[in-house]
């Protein structure tokens, strides 16, 4: 059961990835642009599948290959609803209280949210209770350097500026996602 999990894992990784890498051939189709955002409506979600070169692709695609490992008792099921559930509250974000974003593309506001969910669910097991809370720190700890000194060294590697926006929206999208998770679990179960 365990090597069949472990295979399910690494099935929906490849998806991921690969559905990410076609889109990416035609980024321009699929990234957050304003001005046509509700006529296009798919890419409330298909901006944050598209990146703005190949190596931001790789460095996120490497993060979102990490998630499913270091927190193991999360489902497939939990991963699929964090992509569709964190990419258009993100990009409506952008749409309603950042207004002067234009465009953006990128996985990295989601993978702050998806870390931030199971991070904050995890709280609750006492095994993994210590990790998760050190996975939390640590992206607090990013946020602050990135509102504070900034992400010069990752947009330059990337080729893009960072839109540290989309990591603090991914944040609050994965707080309210996982304190509905809680109460979903808490008062349904």
């Amino acid at each position: 059961m365990k090597d069949q999990f472990l295979m399910q894992k690494i099935i929906f990784i490849a998806f991921v990835m690969s559905f990410s890498a076609c889109l990416q051939v035609f980024a321009d189709s699929f990234i957050y642009w304003q001005a046509g955002l509700f006529k296009e409506f798919w890419r409330l979600w298909t901006a944050h599948w598209v990146h703005v070169g190949w190596i931001h692709y790789l460095l996120n695609m490497l993060a979102f290959a990490c998630l499913p490992f270091i927190f193991p008792r999360v489902r497939i099921w939990h991963f699929v609803a964090l992509l569709l559930l964190l990419p258009p509250f993100i990009s409506l974000c952008f749409y309603y209280f950042f207004p002067d974003i234009e465009a953006y593309a990128g996985l990295s506001g989601v993978l702050h949210g998806a870390y931030v969910t199971v991070a904050c669910v995890h709280l609750l097991y006492r095994k993994e209770r210590n990790f998760a809370a050190l996975v939390l720190c640590l992206i607090l700890g990013k946020l602050l350097w990135e509102n504070t000194v900034g992400s010069v060294s990752t947009a330059e590697l990337i080729g893009s500026p960072v839109l540290v926006e989309a990591h603090l929206l991914g944040v609050i999208g994965g707080i309210i996602i996982a304190l509905a998770y809680v109460l979903w679990e808490y008062f349904v179960e």
